[in-house]
């Protein structure tokens, strides 16, 4: 890894998942989250305080990117929850089969290289009615911006870790393995409409 990967994209990545319309999404899909949970991309811990403390048991925080690592221990360590932070891919996830209530993925599909076959693995962990709960930016139903995303992405991938702008999220969800329950969509407001179509909602095992 890099100098820029390491050092530089984990503070940008923190700053731009923290503003306040990112927050608001949070708030929507977070605290619907219950028992053992299996959060996909814990990056700088910034879902957790949006865990309803009274609904969650454990939590095991996935964070694969040595950038992220010391935020993701550092905020772990201060947490009010048992929290485990997971130094590995969720392709090869350590956790045993049907050993966790709810997995959690917010703003990581977008640069997860493999981001259904990481659902795959998440799908493995989660138990018979169990739910998968997502938040994620991706691509816009308009043309006019799908081709702004096509055009600004290779660019925006160096610069943003890895981010995708266009993955049809829906359809990533689908392929990892669940049949989606709850969608819902929208143009965040105060956001770039190339950076800014988001989808959050709930799946459970197909």
């Amino acid at each position: 890894m890099n100098f820029y990967d390491r050092y530089i994209v984990p503070p940008l990545i923190s700053l731009a998942c923290g503003a306040a319309p990112i927050r608001k999404q949070r708030e929507k899909i977070v605290p619907h989250a219950q028992g053992v949970v299996l959060e996909l991309g814990f990056g700088a811990g910034l879902n957790l305080p949006f865990y309803d403390r009274s609904k969650v048991t454990r939590l095991f925080a996935l964070e694969p990117a040595p950038g992220m690592l010391a935020r993701a221990r550092k905020t772990a360590a201060r947490a009010d929850l048992p929290v485990e932070i997971l130094a590995e891919t969720a392709e090869a996830l350590s956790l045993p089969a049907a050993s966790v209530d709810t997995v959690l993925v917010t703003y990581s599909l977008c640069t997860i290289p493999d981001a259904v076959a990481a659902l795959e693995g998440a799908r493995r962990a989660l138990r018979p009615g169990g739910r998968l709960l997502f938040c994620e930016h991706g691509r816009a139903p308009d043309k006019a911006v799908r081709r702004t995303q096509a055009r600004i992405e290779p660019f925006w991938r160096i610069v943003g870790g890895g981010c995708h702008l266009g993955r049809d999220i829906p359809a990533l969800v689908a392929d990892g393995g669940f049949e989606i329950e709850r969608l819902e969509t929208m143009y965040l407001p105060g956001t770039p409409r190339w950076a800014g179509f988001n989808y959050w909602g709930a799946a459970r095992l197909r």
